[in-house]
């Protein structure tokens, strides 16, 4: 059992994977780009997440995708503000913002959200940890190799999952300093952000490597590019891949927290591997019987 401390609540994560969906107002994201750019368009969106299960929202204005152009404050502010003020006051979900803008952050956690998630580890943005310790919100700590503008050109590593677990350690003991609990933080390995792609398989198959840090982990594997140079499908026919990927997570209890564009099928889909699991914590079948 984990415990995530949010600015207002304590989380406490058990072995099904709680739920993140997520809500891109953005006009390129890789995979639903467009689709919510608008916040009456996303906020119905956060709200369907919402009843398909989902256990917390993330709203980001910015695409992180390979290749993706930097947005303006004021326009990153503009998008995810209103989103946030308007899911907040219609649902308890916990609200967490995709940024790695000090300002933006902050005004989103005035507005209601209770979560900060820094594809930058709280390392882009001097401010940052200010902000995050200020509110004494939750905090999602991820790696990343170059930004996402450099980061596919030519990521390396001689072991990705030590070197990973080194960033965390380091990243760790500098929010630490900076009087950021560990309570409050959850890490995030980066799938897909200055890897190749056996480099996030040897993360996913070494997931639970980072569980001796002692902190929840998130996957982010949500149709991203490794499931469709494996499959060999589009964008919208990674539903499948993805779960099996999350799932094999589960199964050797190597994640906490799950961020996914399908809420309803993943949420149905943890939930049954979380049933056969704790059916076996209970007995079940005495070992060694016959059928």
């Amino acid at each position: 059992m984990f415990e995530w401390r949010l600015t207002d609540c304590i989380l406490k994560i058990g072995r099904r994977p709680l739920v993140m969906g997520i809500v891109n107002v953005t006009p390129d994201s890789f995979s639903d780009g467009g689709q919510y750019a608008t916040a009456e368009s996303a906020i119905a969106h956060g709200l369907q997440l919402t009843e398909d299960g989902a256990d917390l929202l993330d709203i980001g204005g910015e695409s992180t995708r390979p290749g993706a152009a930097p947005v303006p404050l004021e326009e990153e502010m503009r998008r995810v503000v209103p989103v946030v003020a308007g899911l907040a006051a219609q649902t308890r979900v916990p609200l967490s913002v995709d940024t790695s803008k000090a300002e933006v952050a902050c005004r989103c956690l005035e507005s209601g959200a209770r979560i900060i998630n820094d594809v930058t580890a709280l390392a882009g943005d001097p401010a940052m940890a200010e902000v995050a310790l200020k509110h004494g919100c939750g905090v999602i700590l991820m790696h990343m190799q170059g930004t996402p503008q450099t980061m596919q050109q030519a990521p390396h590593y001689e072991d990705v999952v030590a070197e990973i677990g080194q960033f965390f350690a380091q990243r760790l003991k500098w929010a630490a300093a900076a009087g950021i609990t560990q309570e409050h933080i959850v890490l995030d390995p980066g799938i897909g952000f200055g890897k190749k792609g056996k480099h996030n398989l040897e993360i996913l198959a070494r997931l639970a490597e980072f569980q001796s840090l002692g902190r929840p982990v998130c996957l982010g594997v949500s149709r991203k590019a490794l499931i469709g140079q494996i499959l060999q499908r589009p964008v919208a026919q990674r539903l499948a891949g993805s779960l099996a990927a999350l799932l094999c997570a589960q199964s050797r209890s190597a994640v906490q927290i799950v961020r996914v564009h399908d809420v309803r099928e993943t949420r149905d889909a943890v939930e049954i591997l979380a049933a056969i699991q704790e059916q076996g914590d209970d007995g079940g079948r005495p070992a060694g019987t016959t059928l």
